[in-house]
């Protein structure tokens, strides 16, 4: 999946990506998304809050691209859809108007299912489990730029935001303000 590029400052798109915990903050803070990410026993945890709770952890890091593995089922009124997937975000900055920058971002998956009900299927299945993964891959992108283009348009607006919920760590949105350059 990719989306048109979009206007971000890298130092802000990286910080989110490399915090994804905070960055989950930030997502249901602007009512972007409904993830929830926390670490618990060593691991990354994640929760959609559409059905999708498992654990996630980066494989690697470089600019312009994250490889993550994740684990995890997909909870709904069938029998539940595990797997694991190989996720990779590839992404390039380039210029923008007024000396900006923007982001082309690319996500990419390849999901491995474990579910008997699936494999019943057969070949029915894969093409369900494949649009879900490609919705599911589409959604994550829209967040990036919707987050982003919030942060853009009123850094101080999503600072204050930020500041008001309790549950935000203090240090990360210390950090993130300076990022932001908020008084």
């Amino acid at each position: 999946m990719e989306l048109e590029p979009y206007t971000v400052r890298p130092e802000i798109f990286e910080y989110l990506l490399d915090h994804p915990e905070f960055a989950s903050h930030v997502t249901r803070t602007l009512k972007a998304a409904r993830y929830k990410i926390w670490r618990e026993a060593g691991s990354l945890w994640l929760d959609d809050g559409w059905g999708v709770k498992g654990t996630f952890a980066l494989a690697h890091a470089e600019p312009g691209l994250r490889l993550m593995h994740a684990e995890g089922a997909y909870r709904s009124a069938l029998p539940d859809i595990k797997g694991r997937a190989v996720v990779a975000l590839a992404y390039r900055f380039q210029p923008a108007p007024q000396g900006r920058q923007q982001v082309a971002t690319a996500l990419t998956s390849f999901v491995q299912i474990d579910s008997a009900v699936v494999r019943i299927l057969g070949k029915m299945g894969g093409p369900l489990v494949q649009k879900k993964a490609d919705r599911e891959a589409r959604q994550l992108l829209r967040v990036f730029s919707k987050v982003s283009r919030a942060i853009e348009d009123n850094p101080a607006d999503v600072y204050a935001r930020m500041r008001e919920r309790p549950d935000v760590p203090k240090q990360e949105l210390e950090e993130f303000r300076k990022l932001l350059r908020v008084p």
